[in-house]
């Protein structure tokens, strides 16, 4: 049976980052969803138990016996763990999107100290900027080449609270019994490539920005077809 392709996209963004690529796989015959996280910076923290929630409720119709391939971008990737574990449904395999990865022990931080240190005086009444307001304009243009696009992205975007990153996300044991794959952009994530290489996972490297699925949809498909299969 065909896994369903699961697209998670950074709770920092929103599910427009992953439109076009869910448009390519179910050209190619996938089956795909793309669940929102956009409300989940609501309320109080901790947040990622909002996260497990949402893809487990946006897979309710999916028949429990029918397995998924779950997809993460940039630091959806420290929530896999807690979605894996959340789900009835039988997890065929885990792609990494130049993804931060969850620790290899538990709890894991949202953010390094240095980042909360860059983050905390943007704040405005607990809640931060959008995350391409955090960023000059030479950092955020390279991400998009289509304007409607980046319209869309950035008015998509959540404005989260200073708690989201400073919370610390538990990491199931056994959350990784199933293939692990991870496919790198670029820097600065070259790391975390190298870390899911040591871990033994499947890498492969389509050269981009951090958000390159939304400039070659049809390469990170192809990607993300080769990886899931390979596994």
């Amino acid at each position: 049976m065909q896994p369903i392709f699961v697209l998670v996209h950074s709770p920092s963004v929103g599910p427009s980052t992953w439109r076009a690529v869910a448009e390519h796989l179910t050209g190619a015959g996938y089956r795909v969803r793309v669940p929102s996280l956009l409300h989940i910076g609501s309320g109080a923290p901790p947040f990622w138990p909002r996260i497990a929630s949402a893809v487990r409720d946006d897979l309710r119709q999916v028949p429990a016996d029918r397995p998924v391939t779950l997809v993460a971008h940039s630091n959806a990737g420290l929530f896999l763990p807690v979605i894996r574990s959340g789900l009835d449904h039988p997890v065929a395999g885990s792609v990494f999107v130049d993804a931060a990865l969850p620790a290899r022990t538990g709890p894991t931080p949202v953010a390094s100290s240095e980042l909360l240190e860059f983050l905390r005086p943007m704040a405005v009444n607990g809640r931060l900027p959008r995350w391409t307001d955090w960023w000059d304009e030479a950092d955020v243009a390279p991400m998009f080449s289509d304007p409607a696009v980046r319209q869309t992205v950035i008015e998509e975007q959540p404005t989260l609270p200073v708690s989201y990153y400073e919370q610390r996300i538990p990491v199931p044991d056994g959350w990784d019994d199933h293939p692990c794959s991870y496919l790198l952009f670029g820097p600065p994530y070259d790391g975390m490539a190298a870390d899911a290489r040591e871990r033994g996972w499947r890498v492969a490297h389509l050269p981009g920005a951090h958000l390159h699925q939304i400039i070659d949809p049809a390469g990170t498909t192809r990607h993300l077809v080769e990886l899931a299969t390979a596994t």
